[in-house]
């Protein structure tokens, strides 16, 4: 095992470059076994969730071959193999392995999928979605049955909104008989993303992107080549630790109306921001105004930006509050913060900042995805050596992250973990 060592202090400059989306990689792998010959993805991230989904592909029969940052997936050899346990508890989205499976064979066996740890997160609408379509679902020694003699289309209202259950749902009913709509859909850009590849396969979907989407069944589905998009939460907080340690940092290849919800609350703040067709720049600024945030379903402050943003917040002059209200659990980061001299309290769905603070360089504990995200902006802000451990967590979702930070001037590395540091992490 790995931990992560920052060296605060050091102004950022330069440019650096967004990759692929994660949470369209993680929902494109899955579509690909849909199709009935070999599909390209290009632009994916290098992070660990893809080389797991391409993993358990593999272990079902697909030939799968990668080359900088783009891989074919041939399909047309796939069995209908349960995947039980294995790779599936390695991450949440294993659990899109559901529809795509349901769709291709009208059966599957998945393991209740893993992933960050951030409380309930259920998959009751998936669920009901499936069962809609004419699934049984069973929960069987830890494991979800899903069978199904035909999938019929049908009239699906989600209860919550959903990105996962949207985009299940979505690859279970492009082979469904007849007309699904789904009603209440999430509109995330990675949901047009995953509609643009089946499209690209042959299947027919109006609507993605607003909260009702129309799929009509087709009977085949081919194989394509498909661009992903830039992952606007990669992109977010690359532009949050430009406005947190940045001397005027250029991010490329992103999607600027993907990102507007945090564009306008760094400009609230007085962080000059200025967006390009593919580029936004984010200058310098001395003293920063605090602000409140509240995290809402997409177009609104994505939950997955908030744990950066709320130590970006720690800079602030005055008292932020910002409010989670998608994960309640999302706010371990806060302890970790703590320790680098912070002033936060958590009250409910809502952690209370008060700035300014000089943050110190301590030990701390990346607890899942973004927390990690949050503790290396940290890092770069504080003054000497921070000590990130549970790297495992950011390599789930940052491709290449020291080799693009110490691009922009910081000073950032890995260090291998002593036998006693691993004894009382595994302890702590």
């Amino acid at each position: 095992m790995e931990k992560l060592k920052i060296a605060g202090g050091y102004p950022l400059k330069g440019t650096i470059k967004v990759s692929g989306a994660k949470n369209s990689a993680v929902a494109l792998i899955p579509a690909t076994i849909l199709a009935e010959s070999p599909v390209t993805i290009e632009g994916l991230p290098e992070i660990s969730d893809v080389r797991t989904l391409t993993g358990l592909l593999e272990e079902i029969g697909a030939t799968v071959t990668s080359e900088d940052g783009e891989i074919t997936v041939d399909p047309r050899h796939m069995i209908s193999m349960p995947l039980p346990n294995g790779r599936v508890k390695k991450l949440r989205a294993s659990y899109y392995l559901m529809g795509a499976m349901l769709g291709r064979f009208k059966k599957a066996v998945i393991g209740l999928p893993g992933g960050c740890h951030l409380g309930p997160r259920p998959i009751d609408q998936h669920i009901k979605g499936f069962e809609a379509l004419g699934a049984k679902v069973t929960n069987e020694q830890g494991a979800i049955y899903l069978r199904a003699d035909e999938l019929k289309g049908a009239r699906i209202y989600l209860d919550v909104v959903s990105v996962g259950a949207t985009i299940n749902i979505m690859l279970a009913a492009v082979k469904a008989k007849g007309r699904t709509i789904i009603e209440n859909a999430a509109k995330e850009p990675e949901i047009i993303d995953v509609a643009t590849l089946l499209t690209n396969m042959g299947a027919k979907i109006k609507g993605a992107g607003t909260d009702v989407i129309r799929i009509e069944g087709v009977d085949h589905l081919s194989g394509c080549r498909h661009t992903i998009i830039p992952d606007r939460i990669e992109a977010g907080t690359f532009m949050i630790l430009a406005a947190a340690a940045g001397e005027g940092v250029l991010v490329d290849n992103v999607i600027p109306h993907h990102l507007e919800s945090l564009t306008a609350k760094l400009r609230e703040m007085g962080i000059p921001v200025e967006t390009g067709d593919e580029q936004i720049f984010i200058g310098k600024a001395d003293k920063l105004k605090p602000v409140d945030i509240k995290t809402l379903v997409y177009p609104g402050f994505p939950t997955d930006l908030q744990q950066p943003f709320t130590t970006l917040l720690t800079r602030a002059e005055g008292t932020s509050i910002v409010t989670d209200t998608i994960y309640s659990a999302r706010f371990k980061h806060i302890d970790e913060l703590r320790r680098m001299s912070a002033n936060i309290k958590v009250e409910g769905r809502s952690a209370i900042v008060n700035g300014p603070v000089r943050l110190q360089g301590a030990k701390v504990k990346a607890s899942d995805l973004r927390a990690g995200a949050a503790l290396v902006i940290a890092g770069l802000m504080a003054e000497g050596v921070t000590e990130v451990t549970g790297v495992e967590h950011i390599d789930r979702g940052y491709s290449c992250l020291v080799e693009k930070l110490t691009g922009l001037g910081a000073a950032v590395w890995r260090e291998g973990m002593s036998e006693k540091e691993m004894e009382h992490l595994n302890h702590s």
